[in-house]
């Protein structure tokens, strides 16, 4: 089922990228750079003083505006007093296939880019991409991403960490994605990580779908050093969470983005809002991304659910993917029909749980508790797109002495 559901990500991303997103054609300029940036700029201390020229060329040459092209040029300190060299830069760009829309958005992103030798720094990183299979409009996507790569030193870096990237599970066509993805692991260090980690995973055998789905996605996830990759995984089994299974790259990500300390002060928390140890490794066991959550979201959501709708704490623990949802967007629309069926008498309070079971998709709700109750509860559609108030019906929630914000 995983490898079907990777396989129409790949279907997703081509080799040429080509959702790369579209921005706002160049506007022409035909007023002054100084009465632009006065109409733009009213605090007198974020003039330009000594870097005029830097400005005006970004104002002029890619279309920002006079805050924006101030703000670039102060940031990252770019300076300039004649065109040739970041004329010599957009040259290049555009002879390597990048269209303006793409050259606006790389000097937004990088905009030391334009005082680099276009000829001796620049052109040997292009050429390098292009023998990679990395069309303009892939590089393009990747920088919009990872502004960092087009920095990197071609033998020192991108020449080894590709050789490295050549050994791991990413398909041909998925190349790109892991370097857009890729921005915090990009290094010859961690990628480094990234070979010994796999073959930790394949030992244990985690199906090959899940390791190539999250080198390609996640490869922060696997960078660790393997002594460290290793406790964690040891952890998760430990948990009663099997290998096999894609729940165990889902509670790999959550692990490795906390230390012992932050664990503790999560599982303390669940524990203030009702909820006993065996409830909390239930929860984890069935979804762990919940753990990601802060814990000003997973309080209010469970405050409602207990006090509002009057579940039980452990019947969240049960129900752990619910507090992954918005609590504005998804739980309380969703709640709100709920609550409605039971005040008209159409749903029993028992149904409850086969309700929440279908939570996780917007159509089999709609179908299963709106559309179905379409003729007895014409509102429904009204209160599940926010609408019509449960006020308006004379119908509220539940008000119960039960979990307090946290």
């Amino acid at each position: 089922m995983f490898g079907v559901y990777c396989k129409r990500l790949q279907l997703l991303v081509p080799t040429s990228v080509t959702h790369f997103h579209c921005f706002q054609k160049f506007l022409p300029f035909s007023r002054s750079y100084s009465s632009l940036l006065g109409s733009d700029i009213d605090d007198d201390d974020d003039k330009p003083q000594g870097h005029s020229f830097t400005v005006s060329y970004l104002i002029n040459s890619f279309g920002f505006s006079p805050k924006l092209a101030l703000s670039l040029s102060n940031k990252h300190r770019v300076r300039f007093d004649s065109p040739e060299k970041p004329d010599s830069v957009v040259k290049l760009l555009k002879h390597h296939g990048f269209n303006g829309t793409q050259i606006s958005e790389i000097v937004k992103k990088l905009p030391t880019l334009l005082l680099c030798n276009a000829e001796k720094t620049l052109e040997p990183k292009l050429q390098f991409f292009d023998s990679i299979g990395l069309s303009a409009t892939a590089l393009a996507w990747v920088v919009s991403y990872n502004r960092r790569i087009l920095g990197q030193s071609l033998e020192r870096s991108l020449r080894p960490c590709y050789d490295i990237i050549k050994s791991l599970p990413i398909p041909d066509n998925m190349v790109a994605v892991f370097l857009k993805n890729s921005n915090r692991a990009f290094g010859v260090k961690m990628l480094s990580n990234l070979v010994p980690n796999v073959s930790v995973l394949r030992a244990i055998q985690v199906p090959e779908s899940c390791i190539s789905f999250y080198v390609t996605y996640h490869p922060l996830v696997l960078s660790p050093e393997t002594s460290k990759f290793k406790e964690s995984v040891n952890k998760i089994i430990n948990l009663g969470i099997l290998p096999p299974s894609f729940t165990f790259m889902k509670a790999l990500q959550v692990i490795s983005q906390m230390d012992a300390s932050k664990w503790r002060r999560k599982t303390e928390f669940y524990r203030k809002c009702g909820w006993t140890e065996d409830d909390f490794l239930l929860a984890f066991r069935k979804n762990p991304m919940f753990m990601s959550l802060s814990e000003e979201k997973s309080s209010s959501k469970i405050e409602f659910l207990v006090n509002k709708m009057g579940w039980q704490p452990a019947e969240v623990a049960d129900r752990p993917d619910i507090l992954t949802h918005s609590l504005e967007k998804s739980i309380i629309p969703r709640c709100s029909v709920i609550r409605v069926l039971q005040y008209k008498g159409l749903m029993k309070k028992g149904e409850l749980s086969q309700a929440t079971m279908l939570i996780n998709s917007r159509k089999r709700f709609l179908d299963r508790f709106v559309t179905k109750y379409q003729d007895q509860a014409p509102e429904l559609l009204s209160i599940f797109q926010g609408q019509m108030s449960l006020a308006e019906l004379g119908v509220g929630f539940e008000e119960r002495d039960g979990v307090k914000q946290l």
